[in-house]
Formats: C-alpha cells, sequence, structure tokens
C-alpha cells in the first residue's frame, strides 16, 4: 500500500519515470492494479499514469498486462480507483497502438464516463 502510494508520488518526476521502468516497477504496479488491496489498486492505478506520461512507459505498460486492470478498475472500482484508472487509460490512450487495446478490452465507455464526472465536476 505505502510502496504503491510512494511510486505514485515518485513518477511524477520525468527522471524518476525512467528510474522505476528500468528497475522493473511497471509489472509489480499493474499486479497492485489487478490483485491488491483497496488502497493497492488506486495507488498503483495513480502511478501507472503518472509513468505513463513518458512514451516508452506508455509501451511498456501494454506489454506488462497493464491495460485490462485499469479497464476493470475504472468500469468497477471504487470513485477513487475510477478517476485514477480512467486518468491512466485516457494518457495510455495517446498511443495508437493503446486506443485500440483499450476498446477491445471495453474501456471506451468508461472512459467516456470519466470524462463526464470531471466535466460535471468542473462546472
Amino acid at each position: 500500500e505505502n510502496a504503491a502510494g510512494a511510486l505514485r508520488n515518485l513518477a511524477a518526476s520525468d527522471a524518476n519515470k525512467v528510474a522505476i521502468a528500468e528497475a522493473g516497477g511497471i509489472a509489480p504496479l499493474v499486479a497492485l492494479a489487478r490483485d491488491g488491496t483497496e488502497a493497492q489498486k488506486e495507488n498503483a492505478a495513480g502511478a501507472l499514469r503518472n509513468l505513463a506520461a513518458s512514451d516508452a512507459n506508455k509501451v511498456a505498460i501494454a506489454e506488462a498486462g497493464g491495460i485490462a486492470p485499469l479497464v476493470a478498475l475504472a468500469r468497477d472500482g471504487t470513485e477513487a480507483q475510477k478517476e485514477e484508472a480512467a486518468a491512466a487509460l485516457a494518457v495510455l490512450a495517446v498511443n495508437d497502438a493503446n486506443k485500440a487495446a483499450i476498446a477491445r478490452e471495453g474501456g471506451i465507455a468508461p472512459l467516456r464516463a470519466g470524462v463526464a464526472v470531471a466535466r460535471d465536476e468542473l462546472a
């Protein structure tokens, strides 16, 4: 729980995005997003969102199987998990291959719902 939260915060830095990926941190975060506690899932999704700001990490997250658990969280998670996962998917979707994978996993509806919630919160 705390490790995923720490990685979430560390991944906000560009240098740390590279270091976390090079140290093999993406696969464990994907595993936590899929199988962790409620707090671990939320923090892992947030860490993956931050890591996905790097083009190389967009590919690495998809290759590590990260899209399916993020779609599941965006669809069925707690409100906080939905927000983090939808934000991660939105960043991942900048990559064309990831767009297709998100669509295959059924991620379009949860992304639309996340955008609608964000829009309502800003209004």
